[in-house]
């Protein structure tokens, strides 16, 4: 006769096929999810010369892309925090399925949308409001998928599970970049500007609905289910108890999510761009190197998560912070001297890059269940949007005075992240392992 009990072998247990399919499915949504989010900043100069008026100046036209890029970010924290409220008191499934349908939606509009020439101001009124529902559904989306997959594997599985979720996500940018590729390479800047622009949010469109089809088929989490069924879901404002009770996790969270947005920001987004003014690397070998080290990030991620599951978070992301913090500056140093290595280099640092796929798991376990959904949601869209924000506008004040401030900056907050890491693991963390288990199972 067994000795173990119930919550032992939960915990214990190893992925079944159910678990591998919510894992694909949630992986595959958030890919085309990001993709969708992420597809409009590869076609900003374009959006910048159809939907605004002629005679502006290109300097303000592309401020005026950007800035309808940026409010995409800025509607995250609202749309993350009123999904998440919904998503602790209604359900993880209503909210993770609906986020996919958000984005669809306006996606497809903007393939859609007339430009300046045609509706006149309308036109980047129309655009500002689609691009404001987009980061209103991704600010749901990313919180929820991390805390949907996280309820439905064991316990020890959870950094796999956040790892792989993660992958999915990161995968969108690679998606982004090689159809704005593609797009690119297939037809004339004449073609791209009259209709070919267009075509990238059409699909992203189209396939959104597809994920909202295959989240049909996704079972709600044990953890809700269990909730529900001992009438223990939260009863106040799923915020205010996060904010009154669970203030460390918060601050934890936020610092970890400023950790992430150096890594994805600085290292994948901005690094292509910069190398090209930098060291004067062509513009088709960096987005090539871009794509490869976006490919090797989707690996990481999974990686580092399965790390965290066999030596714990806290000790994975000190060893992931510390590796990033090296590749990072092997990379600027090695592509200054030899920028024919450019390729490999970017594919080492792309690849630490993937620590930020431990980041979620010690998220989803600084929360209870019953504000698991809030606590994350408001601690990271909150955090993407200021430290997010920032980024780009610090590193590049910063490159006046040293052309290696990118690897400055990623480094001061790897060194962040290492102490975070030291922290988790001297004070055993801001964990809530309990509470991936269900009643049934303790």
């Amino acid at each position: 006769m067994s000795t173990s009990s119930p919550a032992e072998t939960h915990a214990q247990r190893p992925l079944t096929a159910q678990d591998a399919k919510t894992l694909g499915l949630a992986a595959l949504g958030g890919a085309l999810e990001f993709y969708d989010f992420i597809i409009f900043v590869f076609f900003t100069q374009v959006i910048g010369a159809l939907f605004f008026p002629p005679d502006t100046p290109d300097w303000l036209r592309q401020l005026q892309s950007f800035g309808v890029f940026a409010a995409g970010y800025l509607a995250r924290p609202l749309g993350g925090i009123v999904m998440a409220h919904f998503g602790d008191r209604g359900g993880r499934k209503r909210m993770f399925t609906l986020s996919v349908f958000m984005m669809a939606v306006p996606t497809l509009l903007i393939g859609l949308l007339p430009t300046y020439a045609t509706a006149g101001h309308i036109a980047p009124v129309a655009l500002l409001i689609l691009r404001i529902f987009q980061g209103a559904a991704v600010g749901g989306e990313v919180p929820g998928a991390w805390v949907f997959v996280s309820e439905h594997v064991p316990e020890r599985r959870v950094g796999f599970a956040c790892g792989t979720l993660t992958s999915g996500l990161t995968l969108g940018i690679l998606l982004g970049s090689l159809v704005a590729t593609a797009i690119n390479t297939f037809f004339v800047p004449a073609q791209v500007r009259d209709f070919g622009w267009r075509i990238p949010f059409l699909v992203g469109g189209v396939f959104g609905f597809l994920a909202v089809f295959l989240r049909r088929w996704l079972a709600e989490t044990p953890v809700f289910e269990e909730m529900r069924r001992r009438h223990a879901l939260v009863k106040e404002l799923p915020l205010k108890t996060v904010l009154r009770g669970h203030g460390r996790a918060v601050v934890v969270s936020m610092l970890l999510t400023w950790v992430l947005t150096a890594a994805i920001v600085v290292v994948i987004l901005m690094t292509p761009t910069l190398v090209q003014t930098l060291f004067k690397i062509p513009s088709a070998v960096a987005l090539g190197a871009g794509s490869v080290a976006t490919a090797a990030l989707t690996v990481g991620c999974i990686c580092f998560g399965l790390m965290a599951d066999r030596f714990g978070a806290g000790r994975a992301l000190g060893v992931g912070c510390l590796a990033l913090l090296a590749t990072t500056y092997a990379f600027y140093l090695g592509v200054a001297s030899q920028p024919e290595r450019i390729v490999p280099l970017y594919a080492l640092v792309g690849f630490c890059v993937g620590v930020v796929g431990v980041v979620p798991t010690v998220m989803v376990r600084a929360f209870p269940a019953e504000v698991r959904f809030s606590g994350l949601s408001f601690s990271y869209n909150v955090a993407y949007a200021i430290f997010g924000g920032l980024t780009p506008l610090v590193v590049t004040l910063l490159m006046k005075a040293d052309p290696h401030a990118p690897a400055h900056y990623v480094a001061a907050l790897c060194a962040l992240g290492v102490g975070v890491s030291l922290y988790l693991v001297a004070s055993g963390g801001v964990s809530h392992p309990m509470a991936l288990r269900s009643e049934a199972e303790r």
